[in-house]
């Protein structure tokens, strides 16, 4: 499967709720992100996207602190709302490593995260920061 292209994403539409947290690169702060979107989401109001906002960021969490994490350095999860999209939003130092779709072994342990994202977001992809990368998962507000 091709790898998530790097294209801007263009935000057309006012924002009405953000939320951005850094963490600690640990297992503990993937369960916190999580813990922190399954709680914000209903309160903004969508909860029937919770627990899919909930896998999406702790998919893309686990990425980060797996392939993006850098000793000494922060990754950060931020939520952002429309009248249209909810966004997650997972931004790491480590830019060079861009994340891809692969189809794992029967065996494999890893290597699902992110056909997990493509099959639950309605959109998702990669952009380049100044230093480091961003990964997003989008899912259309209904």
């Amino acid at each position: 499967m091709p790898a998530a292209q790097a294209i801007p994403s263009p935000t057309p539409d006012r924002v009405l709720r953000e939320d951005r947290v850094d963490y600690t690169p640990t297992a503990r702060s993937v369960v916190l992100s999580r813990h922190r979107v399954a709680r914000l989401v209903p309160q903004w109001g969508h909860p029937s996207l919770a627990g899919d906002a909930a896998l999406l960021v702790s998919e893309l969490a686990t990425n980060a602190l797996l392939h993006g994490a850098i000793r000494g350095r922060l990754f950060r999860v931020r939520l952002t709302l429309t009248a249209h999209v909810l966004r997650i939003a997972v931004s790491d130092p480590r830019g060079e490593r861009l994340p891809g779709l692969r189809q794992p072994g029967a065996d494999d342990c890893y290597g699902r995260g992110l056909l997990i994202v493509a099959q639950l977001a309605d959109d998702w992809g990669v952009e380049p920061d100044t230093v480091g990368k961003t990964v997003f998962a989008e899912l259309a507000v209904r």
